[in-house]
């Protein structure tokens, strides 16, 4: 079987130098020993354009984010001519549209979502801003908007948004050729109040979604309508088990690629939850197991659906899963790597 290059994504701390590149052998789940693959300052997300020449990382600029061409054979990223001011404060997570002629920041800390032009030479153009106001009613963590992720939909029409502070999934219809965002009808949806919209992801089948939320630690699932980038709710499970009481928020959620289980992490509790998907897109908790590690904040699952690569921002770690195809059950592997305060995971092939 072949190996799978993964990058990740690091806080510039414990030693991290930027961007790490690792293999993962598809036959046994070894790691190969982690290497550089770009000096850059803490690149905690990233992600690839479509036809995978490119890969963008966030950067504390009002560019948003800094482009990489991509050798996959050496593993290694040189940087696209850019001239980024160090002004602005940097988004906490980025898409790539399916046309590949749009980048899409979430800024975290300075509430907004952002859209730029991608040229043909991988080269960004400026953002167009648009801006959230607001708060929650948790005082401390949504004193205003804090946008978190940003999501495109399946046929590339919507990014689905998830604004943390404010409680809220916005959805924006994207169009491609001008890298633009107008509100959809209707434009979002409330989650329950206080629970943190954090990371969405769709279902294989593109009818439904999924929103993790961070603050109260639940999973949210939802019937989605394709043709207004609508959703609604139906369902919301405990990440958890029941009788935990410590300190702990969700991270990460993925759709194995079969499209059969639901995984999501957390961090306090370190920790991946697993739940089975019915063809309804409802949830059931299957198990939740340890990390491996402290604070797993990012997971990925190798292109086949047979490993999880989970990612331990703490603890310097990353661990390994086979995934059990029929039950959706981790078994957790002896195979390890240690990369500095690795926050993001992205599975090049």
């Amino acid at each position: 079987m072949p190996s799978h290059l993964i990058f990740l994504g690091t806080y510039t701390k414990n030693g991290s130098r930027g961007i790490y590149a690792v293999r993962l052998d598809g036959a046994t789940g070894a790691l190969s020993p982690p290497t550089i693959a770009a000096e850059t300052p803490n690149p905690a997300w990233i992600t690839l354009s479509p036809d995978k020449k490119f890969l963008y990382a966030i950067h504390a600029s009002q560019a948003q984010a800094v482009g990489f061409s991509v050798d996959a054979t050496r593993a290694q990223l040189s940087p696209l001519p850019a001239t980024p001011s160090p002004a602005a404060q940097p988004p906490a997570h980025l898409a790539v549209d399916a046309s590949g002629r749009t980048l899409i920041a979430a800024n975290y800390r300075e509430g907004y979502v952002a859209s730029m032009p991608i040229g043909a030479d991988g080269s960004l153009g400026a953002p167009t801003a648009i801006k959230h106001t607001g708060q929650g009613p948790n005082p401390t963590r949504q004193d205003k908007s804090y946008v978190h992720s940003v999501t495109l939909s399946p046929d590339n029409r919507f990014a689905v948004v998830c604004d943390l502070g404010l409680d809220k999934i916005f959805t924006y219809a994207l169009d491609p050729a001008t890298a633009q965002l107008t509100p959809a009808n209707p434009p979002w949806v409330a989650t329950a109040p206080g629970a943190g919209p954090r990371h969405f992801k769709f279902g294989v089948d593109g009818k439904h979604a999924y929103a993790l939320n961070e603050i109260n630690n639940t999973v949210a699932a939802y019937d989605y309508d394709a043709t207004r980038g609508a959703l609604t709710p139906r369902q919301t499970l405990p990440t958890l088990p029941a009788d935990f009481k410590g300190e702990t928020t969700s991270a990460e959620v993925r759709v194995h690629p079969n499209g059969k289980f639901l995984y999501s992490s957390n961090r306090g509790h370190d920790s991946l939850a697993v739940f089975a998907i019915a063809t309804t897109g409802l949830l059931t908790p299957v198990e939740i197991v340890p990390s491996g590690g402290k604070v797993p904040r990012n997971f990925a699952f190798s292109p086949d659906g047979t490993w999880l690569v989970c990612a331990h921002q703490d603890s310097n770690n990353l661990t390994v899963f086979r995934v059990d195809a029929s039950t959706g059950r981790l078994t957790r592997t002896a195979h390890t790597a240690n990369v500095p305060a690795a926050v993001c995971m992205l599975f090049y092939d």
